[in-house]
């Protein structure tokens, strides 16, 4: 599949659904947000009178308008054919308490003769010989099953006619004529008859697609489509937007006030369109976040999204903080952190939202300092003893292992030497960008900031750090010994970033140990992570020199000097980390400056993506990206509050 580009979004908590901007259908995610995905094509078209298939996707008479019902999960798309003056209205959305995908279309005849419509659907699913897909017919529709999961389209209308085999030959003239109900095929249509539409009239056709796992038979499913067949689809479509509306009106805590130009506008949009998306991100059972709808399973261009990496997470957690979505952090950390910690204390690389470890190539150590980061931070927010209570003995587990990476860094030769097994399997890490393995400032930073935070959980909890456990005086004497340990660690991580990450003759600091490449992720230093202040002399020679190496003739800046990756193109947290820098240090027409570049080059229904195109100053890959949003709701607050 080399579909990239997911322009709009929907879903409820089990599924997700992402399409282009003429409306087709480009993956369907279910029951989590990162699997399973299950088409390689859904496509609808007509006939009209004797024409071939004209695809509402794909057609050279077709023009489109795609928008969203206001604060809503809802998605138009307007599709008008110019040759037959035919205009459609196809409304997507998902229904709220039922795994079920809704696609309304609203056909109105603007012409001045009368037009035979029928309407097709084409479904090829994915399939493979570990997974066969095959296929049913039955009343309104057809269902497609594998051993793992089905998937089924239907309406209340009638059935014209279907072809379960040879599809691909048949599909363009738009005649389905198969005699076989049931058959080893995972390409199917199926049309039914709008019959004749007069001049002026209108007629509605609703599809449904219903998504089940692998614990329903057969009879199940077909049971369960004649129930969702009595539901009126009206109703579900005020139930969505209502439900949404109130999640909009709810997590609307910046109370951003009424747009007085463009800007502002767009600020408003993506800022509700972030509200609207972090929750199609979030698998509701556990509380793993993706980073973004997966827009690459081959692996053409990257090496996937559609994962949840806890570094990314947890600057989505304060966002989620921000916009009062305390309970879905509480959750994060109570149980999917606490489900996919390891036995020494670290977190991998990267996980399916339900906890099991998903493909990873190496791990990062900020992947596990981000953690007892963000817990702190949550607590600051929540002010919940009980949850740093319940989350202590993660992080102390955490903070153990990060002790021992922070030591064998400081005595690797003497452990080398010792044969020790921490300084051979553990003190070489990717960096946050996944390219580079070594020592790295970003790391660093972020294992000060974790060791602040324990300092900090202890200092909050006082006693009570042993009244929880029994009154154990042990673990007084273990607590007070651990944190002159973790402050005299603190002291030498300083000092040796200082020393092996700082090019005295340039007066700035340096990303690793190995080059002298220019990296935005330095500033990870000073924000979020508090390593150094925004105004020592060192981080301001750095961000000079940052503006002289990383920003472009656009205003926008990259991640790092000569990034290979997707052509070197600015990216949307690059922007949004100078904005942050800049309001640390006070200097606030400088941060509304980069600020204004991601709001200028943001796509379409106020989505952001990971990079934007020089050029065209557009998203140009992974649009919907939640580490982009979530930067966004930080810097937006820290603006609106001054």
């Amino acid at each position: 599949m080399s579909k990239y580009l997911n322009e709009a979004v929907i879903g409820n908590k089990s599924i997700l659904a992402t399409f282009t901007s003429k409306g087709e259908f480009l993956r369907i995610f279910y029951p989590n947000r990162d699997s399973r995905q299950f088409l390689e094509l859904l496509n609808c078209g007509l006939k009209v009178n004797d024409s071939d298939i004209i695809y509402l996707h794909d057609d050279i008479n077709n023009l489109y308008k795609q928008y969203y019902d206001t604060d809503t999960n809802i998605l138009n798309t307007e599709i008008t054919n110019t040759y037959f003056n035919l205009k459609i209205l196809q409304t997507d959305f998902a229904m709220v308490k039922e795994d079920v995908l809704v696609r309304r279309y609203l056909i109105i005849n603007e012409s001045n003769i009368d037009l035979n419509i029928n309407f097709l659907v084409r479904s090829k699913l994915l399939t493979d010989q570990n997974n066969f897909v095959g296929a049913k017919i039955i009343d309104g529709g057809v269902i497609q099953h594998s051993h793992d999961f089905s998937l089924s389209i239907f309406s209340k209308n009638k059935l014209l006619s279907h072809q379960l085999n040879g599809v691909k030959e048949a599909i363009h003239n738009a005649v389905l004529q198969d005699k076989d109900y049931i058959a080893m095929s995972n390409d199917v249509a199926i049309s039914y008859d709008l019959e004749t539409i007069k001049p002026g009239e209108k007629k509605v056709l609703d599809l449904c697609i219903l998504l089940n796992d692998s614990k329903k038979t057969i009879n199940d499913v077909e049971s369960e489509i004649e129930r969702i067949k009595k539901i009126e689809i009206q109703k579900e479509y005020n139930n969505a937007r209502t439900y949404w509306k109130k999640y909009v009106k709810e997590h609307n805590t910046l109370e951003f006030k009424e747009p007085k130009n463009t800007i502002e506008e767009k600020v408003q949009d993506i800022y509700k369109r972030s509200i609207l998306l972090f929750p199609l991100l979030t698998n509701h059972k556990t509380g793993g976040i993706i980073a973004a709808p997966e827009v690459d399973e081959g692996l053409s261009k990257c090496g996937r999204y559609g994962y949840c990496w806890t570094r990314d997470a947890v600057f989505i957690t304060k966002a989620l903080d921000i916009l009062d979505m305390n309970s879905e952090v509480d959750k994060f950390y109570l149980n999917f952190c606490k489900l996919t910690q390891s036995k020494n204390g670290m977190w991998e690389q990267r996980f399916y939202t339900d906890g099991r470890l998903a493909p990873s190539w190496g791990y990062q150590i900020d992947e596990t300092a981000s953690v007892v980061y963000g817990i702190y931070n949550h607590y600051l927010k929540t002010k919940s003893e009980k949850f740093l209570k319940e989350n202590l003995q993660m992080c102390e587990k955490a903070v153990d292992f990060l002790k021992r990476y922070v030591k064998d860094i400081f005595c690797r030769e003497e452990a080398i030497k010792k044969e020790n097994e921490y300084a051979k399997k553990y003190h070489v890490s990717y960096d946050l960008w996944e390219m580079c393995e070594g020592e790295h400032l970003y790391s660093f930073a972020s294992i000060f900031a974790a060791f602040d935070a324990i300092l900090k959980i202890y200092k909050e909890l006082g006693r009570k750090v042993s009244d929880f456990e029994g009154g154990n005086r042990l673990k007084d004497e273990k607590v007070a010994k651990s944190s002159r340990e973790i402050e005299e660690l603190q002291t030498k991580i300083k000092k040796y970033v200082n020393e092996k990450m700082y090019d005295s003759s340039k007066g700035t600091y340096l990303r690793n140990t190995k080059d002298e490449k220019m990296d935005i992720s330095i500033l990870g230093a000073v924000t979020p992570f508090k390593m150094f202040s925004a105004k020592e002399k060192k981080v301001q020679n750095t961000v000079e020199k940052i503006n002289l190496t990383l920003r472009t003739y656009t205003g926008g800046y990259t991640r790092f000097e000569n990034d290979h990756y997707m052509n070197n193109q600015p990216w949307v947290i690059s922007n949004l980390w100078m904005a942050l820098y800049y309001l640390e240090k006070g200097e606030k027409k400088k941060a509304k400056e980069a600020f204004e570049f991601v709001i200028k080059t943001s796509g379409k229904h106020g989505f952001l993506g990971e990079q934007i195109d020089n050029s065209s100053l557009k998203p140009n890959w992974v649009i919907g990206l939640g580490w982009s949003h979530a930067m966004f709701i930080i810097v937006l607050e820290k603006i609106l509050k001054g």
